[in-house]
């Protein structure tokens, strides 16, 4: 930060990209916290003459007991996680090249409202009856709709982070961490209360739906601030002096200065120089990035690949009708899981080990691998081949602190690191 550049008042930017990090998570999360509303959805049809959906802590029994999963309910953890995903990951590469056709203020509001239309959709559904099969399909085209909004909005919101200091990306982030908790408080509270699933369902939604509406008006008041105007570049005239502290170059000029040079000393022969292309432009600061960028993927793709698909489905070994029992999957997955995820992306706000050029970094990330088979030998139910190798509770809560607090504390690393 130069000597006449404008300081952040009351540390407002870094408040909002907080709110726009919050923002773009706390929607999905309540999604996948409301699991039990959508199962409920899917199972009403077959057993609709002998069961009845109660509290969100019960579940449908028929005659002969608890009722069997449907093939819907069966496959709707596997076919979300693929809905989500694969647009996730195909956005966010296509977002490389949107960036170039398609202005940042637009992608980035747009986003935010085809994720705030989608919510008030799927708010309006949970008051309306619906056959299982129709409303399945219906909610994974919301997923699909979902993740590729959010896709753009995530990647264009850390771009936008990239011109300011590197400490701005932290508060997505922590603002990202931050949204899981909440909505692992929620779900407890709403077990607490007894509350119907039909009314937890639509207060989820509803509840997203405003967090989307206060991270628009952010978004919208975020250009006029002094601070963010300097650094995106709009405003740096009006505060260039003709001492040395003017001579103040952002992250976007050292991209496309080093680019530039790069790519004359490639494409001069014989004293002609050739103009520079994008092509070369993207793929030079792939070059830049790539040990980061793949770090952040394979964080998430260990991540993904066991929450909430695997860890939500152990059982606890204590056996009867106690409130342990109750709340076991409610504290000790979402809510243990989003907890110490938030406080591994706020601890880099102080502590920033290792360094980016450190080969332990990306050790680090390799070894978290480790964690598939572990949470697999915990006490997933049902299971017909693996045995149960860490069956006590201890083992499963032990597993989800390292893995959350991993998650969160080397994907803000990296993404910390990208834009330096």
């Amino acid at each position: 930060m130069t000597r006449n550049s404008p300081q952040d008042r009351c540390k407002a930017v870094w408040l909002i990209f907080f709110i726009l990090g919050l923002g773009t998570l706390l929607p999905w999360n309540f999604f996948i916290t409301a699991g039990k509303y959508f199962n409920s959805r899917l199972k009403e049809e077959a057993y609709n003459n002998v069961s009845s959906i109660d509290h969100l802590t019960n579940v449908n029994v028929t005659e002969k007991g608890e009722a069997p999963p449907t093939y819907l309910q069966s496959i709707f953890n596997n076919v979300m996680t693929l809905c989500a995903m694969l647009p996730l990951l195909i956005f966010t590469c296509l977002n490389s090249c949107l960036h170039q056709r398609i202005p940042q203020q637009v992608r980035i509001l747009c986003s935010l409202v085809g994720i705030l239309l989608v919510f008030m959709i799927t708010a309006i559904l949970v008051k309306i009856s619906m056959e299982p099969f129709r409303f399945f399909v219906i909610t994974m085209v919301k997923i699909v709709f979902i993740n590729s909004f959010g896709a753009i909005l995530q990647s264009s919101l850390f771009g936008l982070a990239g011109l300011l200091p590197a400490s701005y990306t932290a508060p997505i982030m922590s603002g990202q961490g931050l949204a899981g908790t909440f909505a692992a408080l929620a779900m407890i509270c709403a077990i607490a209360s007894g509350s119907k699933l039909e009314d937890s369902a639509f207060g989820y939604f509803i509840t997203a739906c405003i967090v989307i509406l206060v991270a628009i008006g952010s978004y919208i008041v975020l250009p006029r601030l002094d601070f963010f105007r300097y650094y995106s570049m709009k405003d740096k005239t009006k505060y260039q002096t003709h001492d040395a502290y003017s001579e103040m170059e952002t992250k976007d000029d050292l991209i496309k200065k080093d680019d530039l040079n790069g790519v004359e000393q490639k494409h001069t022969v014989n004293g002609a120089s050739h103009a520079p292309s994008h092509n070369s432009s993207v793929l030079s600061i792939f070059k830049k990035i790539w040990v980061m960028a793949v770090s952040v993927c394979l964080v998430f793709t260990v991540t993904i690949g066991v929450f909430p698909s695997v860890t939500a489905d152990v059982k606890s070994t204590i056996a009867g009708e106690t409130l342990w029992e109750k709340y076991f999957i409610p504290v000790c997955c979402f809510l243990m899981f989003n907890a110490f995820d938030w406080a591994g992306r706020s601890l880099t706000a102080f502590c920033m080990w290792p360094g980016k050029e450190s080969r332990l970094l990306p050790f680090m990330v390799i070894a978290r691998v480790v964690f598939i088979p572990l949470f697999m030998l915990c006490n997933v139910q049902p299971r017909h081949n693996l045995p149960v190798f860490f069956g006590h509770d201890a083992w499963y809560i032990i597993f989800m602190i390292f893995f959350s607090i991993s998650n969160g504390y080397l994907a803000s690393l990296c993404m910390c690191f990208g834009p330096k």
